[in-house]
């Protein structure tokens, strides 16, 4: 891994723990993570030999690391949807209902809860039709690929014409809810609770953040891993 040369999302691709590095910084790794870090760190006051010094301090991985570059993509896809899908899928409503009644108890003191409750509401509408769109057309024809190449098949154009096409469309909502997911913790002053908040505020506070972190997990794996060795494998069969 060569720090000043490599794509951001490259690095996280070899090493995940770069992730935590990459977001102490407010740097980008998933939506835009096809930029190096002297690029991330050209318009904001970000001292870069600071980033520098951390990942070269990084220890050596660990044989527990999970390579996702190596696995199949029909593997892939099932993984993402069984953690990542699913979480979304269960988190979403615990979180639509406290950030109501937070609205609805504390909302007079602290207006910005509105516009967090409006915005985690467009997340949740859209990331809903975003999971399905992967699930019944993107990831069924990835599979078909996979299984193609495994048995040396020909692959029947799908009615989308290319995976690019799916591909990009879903790369862009990706950015979309990444920039709205960023005026999230902009509002919550990253995610931390006022001096009055209740124990039901600094709980949906808690949970926001993680649900921020797992959704750039689940961008970068798909980014950076899944996306790009998709549209390869397209290429290599045809």
């Amino acid at each position: 891994m060569n720090i000043k040369t490599d794509l951001i999302g490259e690095m996280v691709s070899e090493d995940f723990r770069t992730a935590a590095i990459f977001k102490k910084y407010g740097i980008d790794f998933c939506c835009r993570g096809g930029r190096t870090i002297e690029e991330a760190c050209d318009n904001k006051s970000i001292n870069i030999h600071q980033v520098y010094n951390e990942l070269e301090n990084l220890p050596s991985q660990s044989e527990s690391s999970i390579d996702f570059k190596s696995w199949p993509l029909d593997l892939l896809t099932e993984y993402v949807e069984k953690t990542h899908h699913l979480y979304v899928e269960e988190k979403t409503p615990i979180l639509l209902a406290f950030l109501d009644k937070l609205c609805k108890v504390h909302g007079e003191r602290h207006p910005e809860l509105y516009e967090i409750n409006q915005l985690f509401n467009q997340t949740a509408q859209e990331l809903s039709a975003h999971l399905k769109k992967e699930e019944l057309i993107l990831f069924p024809f990835i599979k078909k690929m996979a299984n193609a190449k495994r048995k040396g098949k020909e692959l029947d154009s799908p009615a989308f014409g290319s995976v690019e096409n799916p591909v990009h469309m879903m790369e862009h909502e990706h950015t979309i809810e990444g920039d709205r997911f960023a005026k999230i913790a902009e509002l919550t002053n990253n995610y931390t609770p006022p001096a009055d908040a209740c124990n039901t505020y600094r709980v949906t506070y808690s949970m926001l953040e993680d649900f921020e972190n797992d959704l750039h997990t689940h961008i970068h794996i798909e980014n950076n891993i899944l996306f790009p060795k998709s549209i390869q494998l397209e290429k290599e069969l045809n």
